[in-house]
Formats: structure tokens, sequence, C-alpha cells
């Protein structure tokens, strides 16, 4: 199974993870990561974080995102689930879950689409926060993850 999607509404990761896995028996691992709402960031309270994208570019990127770990370690199966709108601190943001044969192969490939994600897939954040709303810049961080995975 590989899928994208985007959406407003919240995602249960148990079923979620349960129909990447569904029917499958070479599955040999699982690897998910889940973002979160934080309360803080850049040492002020958030109240709520929204985002913002392009419909139909975003899929798009993301879906490219994949398609570069499938093509680099043998996955059975790719999802990645990118919430939008309002959201609350503590809210779940985004599920990229990855199976393969082996748990070396999904972890790379999550880490990989996670990295990219946050530095390649066109989605804008604003923050609500005491002080009034803020757009929230890339992180120097996010590049240099990124960075780590370019060939040559």
């Amino acid at each position: 199974m590989i899928e994208v999607r985007v959406q407003s509404a919240d995602f249960d990761l148990g079923a979620e993870v349960a129909r990447l896995r569904a029917g499958d028996a070479r599955i040999g691992a699982v690897v998910s990561f889940v973002g979160t709402v934080r309360d803080m960031n850049d040492g002020d309270r958030v109240a709520e974080l929204e985002l913002e994208h392009y419909p139909g570019m975003t899929e798009r990127s993301l879906e490219e995102i994949v398609e570069q770990a499938r093509a680099r370690w043998p996955l059975y199966g790719a999802l990645v689930v990118h919430r939008v709108g309002p959201m609350q601190p503590m809210e779940q943001i985004v599920l990229v879950a990855c199976s393969a044969a082996h748990r070396g192969e999904a972890f790379a490939a999550c880490e990989f689409i996670m990295d990219y994600l946050k530095t390649e897939a066109p989605f804008w954040k604003k923050e609500q926060t005491p002080g009034g709303a803020r757009w929230v810049d890339a992180r120097v961080s996010d590049d240099a993850a990124r960075a780590k995975w370019q060939l040559g």
C-alpha cells in the first residue's frame, strides 16, 4: 500500500498502521512517526497552529518524496497523512509510516520521508501566540537533516 493524504480531520494511528500491514505476510517491520503540535515554540506559548497548503501541488510533492524513498529502500508500503487547518497543542499533525521486510529499511525510509517532507513539501505554518499571529520560518536543523541524505 502506498498512500498520501492531506486532510483537516485527525487520524487514528492504530487504524492507519493496521491498514498498512493488512494481509501482507512479507512485512517484518513497520516504523511510524507521528508529529504533534507543541505548546511552546521559540520561547512563546502557542495557543494554535494553522497549516496552509496548495491542494494538488502538496499531494504531488509528498508522492514524489515517497517515490524517492521507494527507489532507495525495498519498501512494501508507505503512508503519509498530513493535516491542514487549525490545530491545538497536543493534536497530531503528521503520520509517516513505512513497512519493509526488515527494520533498517523501514527506519531509514521513514526518517528520509520526514526529513524531505519538512523541507520540500509546500506547507505554511502560522502560530497564534500571546503576542499575536506569526508565520513559522524553516529551521536550519531541518535543512541539515535533509542534507545527510544527499548522494554524491
